[in-house]
């Protein structure tokens, strides 16, 4: 039975999406910009998702800089502040650095919190608090969610439940094991000997917490840290302070690559059998506590019954460039589940999709997608007069944020067919795969050295050419060099020759 005063009672809905963390958030925003009818359901009893609880030790790794070479509120500044949402009324964008104190350029879980819950007030989104989604079930048209408050038909449902779930690497003994979430006060572990179980964010920012309490820390899993590319992230100044330890030869932290055989509790102990993976050998150690960091998997419940592929040892679900479901149709993802997207990955290049800064700009391109595919909405594609096409392709390579964020993985597509026509922000796999009208593509990238630069994919005939522009020391990709080579490559399209 409905709870009187809730929005959203059960029933029938164009779209029913699931959490109201920042994907599910971005996602009602711009499904209702569209025009989209849906229906928002969260099990929290406010806004915020994940961030009401984590990261454990309250502070995010995604920058946000108050004062940038472009005003707050703009779409430039958007790539200086990777933690606010979007929105069209100026009073609803940038909030996050609206709430921060200075103390860092990065915010506080609390700060982060408050933003979001000042992105749903201001932007007026309706959220059914407190409604569990339970079960889904197919029927003749869409899905059937069951909730805690009742039943929800749905032609499409957008799961924005996050990568959320505790997982432990099947290790023997590591049920006896904290997980991450589990981690607790810092205090408790003064003077003790703490062995963790991986090498990647959550370890290295548990590890980070604890460095001041523990007698020894020990970090372990089977791969090195890349730390060429490590270094190149937030990460690098936020987390690492023990690789940095291990690295100068301090004394209480160790980072080994060793593949883990099993944990052991003895009393109030643990003993750590591991094998070395980039050395041979056989290693045991000593430890008051075990931490598992081992990562989290997307709580999907019975979607898997209902056919739903999944990547990552069953962590997150397989998608299609447009965040829905490779084998279950009409069942999207937003938020960071949309890393099961994976994008070309050219020179292994990951995408950005499981950061807020980059599937907040998913979510735009799913709601967009949902829209016009499955319900009609004919979006604007405007014209652009020929000699204006290349100016404007200049200005986003050089500034757009979807492109700076989201890089290889994003692209920015003018279209000639008989008009020139800005189609907006689409994945570049889709570009690259799909085929089409002559058109042209154009994206920030990134090699294995860490180098930037941007790329042009000019389709001519059917035929797609794939083009690297020159990067820049202080990447000016709107240089007089830039212009001439981009010049060349548009005139490769006729309805573009000058």
């Amino acid at each position: 039975m409905a709870v009187v005063g809730k929005p959203f009672p059960p029933g029938d809905y164009d779209v029913v999406v699931v959490g109201s963390g920042p994907g599910g958030l971005q996602t009602s925003y711009d499904l209702r910009r569209l025009g989209v009818r849906h229906a928002v359901l969260s099990a929290d009893e406010a806004p915020a998702g994940m961030f009401q609880s984590f990261p454990v030790f309250e502070r995010l790794i995604t920058w946000t800089k108050q004062d940038a070479p472009f005003e707050q509120g703009t779409r430039e500044y958007e790539w200086y502040d990777h933690n606010s949402l979007l929105a069209d009324e100026p009073e609803s964008r940038a909030l996050v650095p609206q709430l921060m104190d200075r103390t860092y350029d990065v915010p506080s879980r609390q700060e982060m919190e408050a933003g979001l819950a000042a992105f749903a007030e201001r932007t007026g989104l309706e959220i059914r608090y407190g409604c569990r989604w339970e079960a889904t079930r197919r029927d003749d048209d869409g899905l059937v969610l069951q909730t805690s408050d009742g039943e929800y038909r749905c032609r499409a449902a957008v799961f924005a439940i996050g990568v959320t779930e505790p997982w432990k690497a099947p290790i023997p003994g590591v049920e006896n094991a904290r997980h991450y979430v589990d981690t607790g006060s810092p205090e408790d572990y003064r003077g003790g000997g703490v062995f963790i179980v991986g090498k990647r964010n959550s370890g290295f920012e548990v590890a980070s917490g604890l460095l001041p309490w523990a007698s020894e820390l020990v970090l372990a899993s089977p791969r090195p840290v890349d730390t060429a590319r490590i270094g190149r992230l937030a990460v690098r100044t936020r987390y690492l302070n023990p690789l940095d330890e291990y690295s100068r030869g301090g004394a209480g932290a160790l980072v080994v690559d060793a593949a883990i055989e099993r944990i052991e509790r003895r009393g109030d102990a643990f003993r750590i059998t591991a094998r070395g993976t980039t050395w041979p050998g056989e290693l045991t150690f000593e430890a008051d506590h075990v931490l598992a960091a081992t990562g989290f998997r997307t709580p999907l419940l019975d979607l898997p019954d209902l056919g739903l592929a999944t990547v990552s040892d069953g962590r997150v679900p397989a998608l299609t460039p447009f965040f829905e479901s490779v084998s279950v149709p009409g069942v999207y993802f937003a938020g960071n589940a949309s890393q099961g997207a994976p994008g070309l990955r050219k020179q292994g290049l990951a995408s950005n999709s499981t950061s807020v800064n980059g599937f907040r700009y998913n979510a735009r391109v799913l709601a967009r997608h949902l829209a016009e595919t499955r319900f009609g909405v004919e979006l604007a594609r405007p014209a652009l007069e020929r000699d204006h096409v290349l100016p404007y392709l200049l200005g986003e390579i050089a500034h757009a944020p979807e492109l700076w964020v989201q890089k290889g993985y994003l692209a920015r597509v003018v279209s000639c067919n008989g008009a020139i026509r800005d189609e907006g922000i689409l994945p570049l796999e889709h570009f690259v795969d799909a085929g089409g009208p002559d058109a042209v593509a154009v994206a920030v990238e990134m090699d294995r050295e860490g180098t930037i630069y941007p790329a042009a994919y000019v389709r001519v005939g059917g035929r797609l050419e794939e083009h690297q522009l020159p990067p820049h020391p202080a990447r000016l990709f709107e240089s007089d060099a830039h212009r001439r080579e981009l010049a060349s490559l548009l005139g490769l399209i006729p309805a573009l020759r000058a």
